[in-house]
């Protein structure tokens, strides 16, 4: 599992939020919704969201072991 749970801290460093987040970046409010819930997400967005944050994916994900 895969979780964004440093995106969400990573946008209230940067006094962001979400919608900032979809403006800024061009990203879809789909793919918002699929972060928010841990789903998988193309790289491409990925690479948008990094872009625009101006990070790497480890900045903004980490993989979760299933316990």
């Amino acid at each position: 599992m895969v979780s964004y749970n440093k995106l969400w801290k990573l946008l209230i460093d940067k006094k962001m939020n979400k919608k900032d987040l979809i403006q800024v970046s061009g990203i879809s409010t789909a793919s918002v919704s699929k972060l928010v819930k841990g789903q998988n997400i193309q790289t491409d967005v990925l690479c948008k969201i990094c872009k625009t944050l101006n990070c790497d994916f480890c900045d903004i994900m980490e993989y979760v072991r299933d316990e």
